[in-house]
């Protein structure tokens, strides 16, 4: 064993260790590794490099944006509601059409996306059907990952393995290329759940239930109790307050009316509605004039009479208006060491400084609808403010001063989004049409979906789509990628290779198979499923040239078992994701998750070949 192979294979095994150990971020371990192999010359800086410019990366980051418009826009939970429904209220049932729906939306979409959009909608109907929800999420995560195997896109490991064989010079598989044993694994890992892990699923009775998701707008303005303050007055031509400003008005002083907002027909505003007319965001010089629609929030019946006022709010849907693509609610804390503290609203100017409103207090419990601007404030009080997303983005990033309750970027990009399930359904079509018949190259097609996502809106802003992507993920593989150049260069794929063949090659293909298949699913359970199919792929590839036969039942073997990772909950993400939700521990994974794999590794040893024969 040269000097530079044991470079490799030692920069590897305490990269491994790191990947393991798991308290440091896997893509600047990748990283760390990548740029030991550049200073120890075992690879040129372009071949270091090449892995960014790899299609497989370039398509997976492109698939983050696409998945994120279908989330976005709400095309995900409206069909998984839809499907979830037909469950009724018998557990078995719904047990099956919860792996069903997250199969299906895992072979298109990202994995842990899914199981995040239908989470909370899998907790709702657990407690309706007085179940525990641990009854239902490790089947929920389970899916996601079998449900990635169906077809090139759905998990990562399909996409290495793919750009492999092309690499080599062998037929690339195409989109659907892999559903056929995926289908396979897919259906056994259901009946398994249905007939044996159904059983062996934890019973966790007295878990409290969590769902930690952020209050909607909707809901804040219920938890506030403010849907009476809303008004819509109209503005007569006959009105006297027509040409008055708001400062000579001074409207919160006299009625305890703040305006929220005007809807003119002038061209000065901020956001043409469908009939010319322009949302005015109020200033303290903003006029009244004669036809504005005016949304004020507080008792406003003594200023709709004095003022001659025309209340419309019965007759127009306020909410909409209130709750819009560009104006929506958040809530803020006051922090502990903040500059507002122990000051009042009108001492800091908010309104004026932060162009948001703040509607209401929360101190401690108690409600404040009425003179909220005299309140003194101090750390802990919530604020319900009332703004363009815009503005409470720029709010949210005072965290010296002020603590938002969820994400402000992401409640904006969904409230952007409403509406336009049906163009993301359009644009998920088109890119699966354009695969299935490769019309173009699939690179190309993952990034004209993802550019549609973008310019049609179901993505907010190219800034948004840059926040979807996962760059841990996209960074590790791209790192991890020249890691196989440099096993290559130094022999070492050969090496690996021929040990296994010392090892199993008197016991024919399938051995060699099974042991490729043990293996990659093993490391698996430890480290990203991306990772260890990068580490494998070209192993397998020169293991089977090696002995004759076709590289493809390998490699598939490879990409299928590394997605198999169900025995621990950092095997994979989603796996994670339910581990507190469902109230699991290590022990719930290892013992379900053991037996499925031992399961799959069988069937998969007979269906791989039958599919893809040596």
């Amino acid at each position: 064993m040269n000097t530079d192979m044991l470079t490799t294979f030692l920069t590897l095994g305490i990269a491994t260790a790191f990947f393991i150990h798991g308290k440091i971020r896997s893509d600047l371990i990748a990283i760390g590794a990548l740029l030991v192999l550049i200073i120890a010359d075992i690879i040129t800086p372009n071949e270091a490099l090449s892995g960014f410019s790899n299609s497989v990366v370039v398509m997976i980051a492109g698939l983050f944006i696409v998945g994120a418009g279908i989330f976005n826009t709400g095309l995900a939970k409206m069909l998984g509601n839809q499907l979830l429904k037909l469950g009724g209220n018998h557990e078995g049932r719904l047990l099956v059409i919860i792996m069903v729906t997250v199969g299906v939306f895992s072979a298109f979409m990202s994995n842990t996306g899914t199981v995040a959009v239908l989470l909370p909608v899998v907790m709702s109907m657990a407690v309706s059907l007085k179940t525990s929800p641990s009854k239902l999420l490790i089947p929920l995560a389970f899916a996601s990952s079998l449900g990635g195997v169906l077809t090139m896109i759905g998990t990562p490991p399909n996409l290495v393995v793919n750009g492999l064989l092309k690499e080599h010079g062998y037929e690339p598989l195409h989109f659907f290329g892999f559903t056929p044993v995926g289908l396979v694994a897919f259906i056994t890992g259901i009946l398994f759940m249905t007939w044996i892990g159904q059983r062996m699923l934890p019973n966790h009775q007295h878990m409290q239930q969590q769902m930690n998701e952020e209050q909607t707008g909707q809901e804040l303005v219920g938890i506030y109790n403010i849907n009476h303050l809303l008004y819509l007055i109209e503005v007569p031509d006959t009105s006297p307050i027509i040409g008055k400003s708001l400062i000579g008005l001074d409207l919160t002083g006299r009625f305890d009316v703040t305006v929220i907002s005007f809807e003119r027909k002038e061209s000065d505003g901020l956001q043409l509605f469908g009939n010319g007319a322009h949302v005015v965001v109020p200033k303290t010089h903003t006029t009244f004039q004669a036809g504005d629609q005016v949304l004020v929030f507080g008792q406003a019946e003594a200023m709709i009479k004095e003022y001659g006022l025309r209340d419309i709010t019965e007759r127009t849907e306020v909410k909409e208006r209130f709750l819009s693509r560009e104006f929506g609610l958040t809530e803020i804390l006051i922090a502990p060491q903040s500059k507002f503290k122990n000051k009042t609203l009108r001492d800091i100017h908010f309104r004026k400084k932060y162009r948001c409103n703040v509607l209401a207090l929360n101190l401690n419990g108690y409600y404040i609808l009425k003179d909220a601007a005299k309140q003194c404030l101090r750390p802990g009080d919530a604020l319900l403010v009332y703004g363009k997303w815009d503005d409470m983005e720029m709010l949210s990033e005072m965290i010296d001063d002020v603590v938002v309750v969820g994400k402000v970027s992401q409640k904006a990009t969904t409230a952007i989004a409403r509406g336009k399930a049906p163009i993301a359904g359009a644009i998920m079509l088109l890119m699966l049409l354009l695969m299935t018949f490769e019309w173009l190259d699939p690179v190309v097609t993952v990034l004209l979906s993802a550019f549609l996502m973008i310019v049609t809106g179901c993505v907010r802003s190219t800034s948004d789509a840059y926040r979807t992507i996962n760059w841990e993920s996209v960074f590790l593989i791209a790192a991890m990628l020249p890691m196989a150049t440099a096993l290559e260069k130094t022999g070492g794929v050969l090496v690996v290779s021929e040990a296994l063949l010392n090892i199993l090659g008197d016991y024919g293909p399938y051995a060699v198979l099974t042991g490729f298949y043990l293996l990659t699913m093993t490391l698996s359970q430890f480290i990203s499923n991306t990772a260890t199919a990068v580490l494998f792929a070209p192993i397998a590839m020169t293991t089977a040239v090696s002995l004759g036969v076709s590289p493809y039942p390998f490699v598939i073997a490879v990409a299928i078992s590394a997605s198999m990772a169900f025995a621990t909950p950092v095997a994979s993400p989603t796996n994670a994701l339910v581990m507190n939700a469902g109230g699991y521990t290590f022990k719930d994974f290892a013992k379900i998750g053991v037996v499925l794999q031992l399961v799959l590794t069988v069937v998969m040893i007979i269906a791989i070949p039958f599919f893809f024969p040596f």
